[in-house]
């Protein structure tokens, strides 16, 4: 069994090493550049169009409805212990490395979204399905990599992401903060899941449209809270981020020091793990969108990147850093507790803040990865294979709560990196396509409103 655990790990190390992480951040410098940094340049009408309303074009739910579908799998536990893990790894540097990958992500997210909306279809049901396994399979022409991609999600969302860490976070923090019972926490979750779920997409996405802005707007103010009460830190902090990103960082307190390339390496790895970015998973929710644009959802998707990372996650760090948590020789959510305990002068409400926060992130990304399993086994098996599948979602979130298995982790680790891999060959594949869209986007509204927003040139 120890053999297989360290067969596991290496395999684990290999994949999420250094040549996934530059074909992830090389796939995203490409679109960047190609797109003529359209990530910047557009983010200002991105961030309209969020908040627009358009009754234009064929889905299931809005535009807004499944960005929040997607940021409710992305802004998840990632953002509270992905930070401290990074920045306990690779030191401050870290959280500046985590911004190259979001901004370059931005680009990665806005094209695999745009795809999936071009090559979605209309399931037996007449719900929209869409994602890596359709432009995979109607726009590379490959039914194996489609077919894989979605072998994979199904793992994730089964033994990964979806599933026990969420639900450990879950009863942990319930029963340190509030002293309920792991048995009951476990009982009232699934209950909950359950009844969220069997609703399908439009349920799901009505609680995530009301729950994901509502805990992110509870979240970010707790950090400024935080990021306030020390704002004499502040400057300092960011300096430190910035001079930690190009130089070794020496050993101090808890922190063992650590050298520039594991800085990249632990911010990198962190940052795709929180936004997600070309792992093919929002495209899956982005699909569903009623638009009558693939670049307009490819814009509103991108934000997410924007959201979970440039903001969320920077908070947190910046939070870690300037109340000196990152030096303790605390890791994970326990470090995160330290930083709001220290940074709020309260051993009560800090922690309770962070346990809040940790439940609602860890909740709603069960509920978007439950969707994005969904989606691949209607991609698999047809509609007919979707009782079945929530079945078995919810007798794992039932269990969850009782699992110990280290090898499980590991597991997950490697069939999430594994995403990855065919959605990126989609993505370098259908380049040509998302170049051309938005090309003719951009020509057709250079001088008339996209629902009123002004297009920028």
């Amino acid at each position: 069994m120890n053999n297989l655990q360290s067969l596991l790990q290496s395999l684990d190390s290999f994949i999420w090493g250094p040549p996934l992480l530059i074909l992830l951040v090389g796939t995203g410098a490409y679109f960047t550049f190609r797109l003529g940094l359209l990530q910047f340049r557009h983010l200002p009408t991105a961030l309209k169009m969020v908040f627009s309303k358009s009754k234009a074009g064929s889905g299931d739910i809005s535009s807004f409805a499944a960005l929040c579908t997607a940021l409710s799998a992305t802004i998840g536990t990632g953002n509270i212990v992905g930070v401290a893990t990074a920045i306990k790894l690779g030191g401050p540097g870290a959280l500046f490395w985590m911004w190259l990958a979001a901004v370059f992500g931005m680009a990665t997210k806005y094209a695999e979204c745009l795809l999936a909306v071009k090559y979605r279809k209309v399931d037996d049901k007449g719900e929209m399905v869409g994602g890596p396994m359709y432009y995979l399979r109607y726009g590379v022409g490959s039914k194996v990599l489609a077919s894989l991609f979605a072998v994979f999600a199904i793992g994730v969302a089964f033994f990964g992401i979806g599933t026990f860490p969420q639900v450990n976070a879950i009863v942990d923090a319930s029963h340190l903060s509030f002293g309920i019972s792991r048995e009951l926490s476990a009982t009232v979750l699934t209950i909950l899941v359950a009844i969220v779920t069997i609703g399908g997409i439009k349920s799901i996405a009505k609680v995530a449209g009301k729950v994901v802005p509502a805990m992110a707007l509870f979240y970010i103010l707790a950090c400024l809270s935080v990021l306030i009460t020390n704002s004499e830190h502040l400057i300092g902090a960011i300096q430190l981020v910035l001079t930690s990103a190009f130089s070794s960082t020496a050993a101090t307190g808890g922190f063992l020091g650590a050298g520039m390339m594991l800085a990249i390496q632990s911010g990198i790895a962190r940052g795709v793990f929180s936004n997600e970015s070309g792992l093919g998973s929002a495209p899956m929710a982005a699909a569903a969108a009623k638009t009558d644009s693939c670049v307009r959802q490819g814009l509103i998707s991108m934000t997410g990147t924007f959201f979970d990372t440039i903001i969320i996650c920077t908070m947190t760090g910046l939070a870690l850093i300037l109340t000196g948590a990152w030096q303790t020789e605390l890791a994970g959510a326990a470090m995160t507790t330290h930083a709001f305990a220290v940074g709020l002068d309260s051993d009560t409400v800090g922690p309770l803040l962070v346990s809040i926060g940790l439940i609602f992130f860890a909740f709603t990304t069960i509920l978007g990865w439950n969707y994005y399993g969904e989606r691949c086994v209607v991609y698999l098996f047809g509609t007919k294979g979707i009782l079945t599948y929530k079945v078995i979602f919810i007798a794992l979130i039932a269990s969850g709560a009782f699992l110990h298995l280290d090898m499980i982790w590991i597991i997950a680790d490697i069939v999430n990196g594994l995403m990855a891999i065919p959605n990126l060959i989609g993505l370098i594949a259908l380049r040509h396509v998302v170049i051309a869209e938005t090309k003719l986007f951009f020509k057709l509204n250079d001088d008339i409103d996209v629902d009123g927003i002004p297009a920028q040139n």
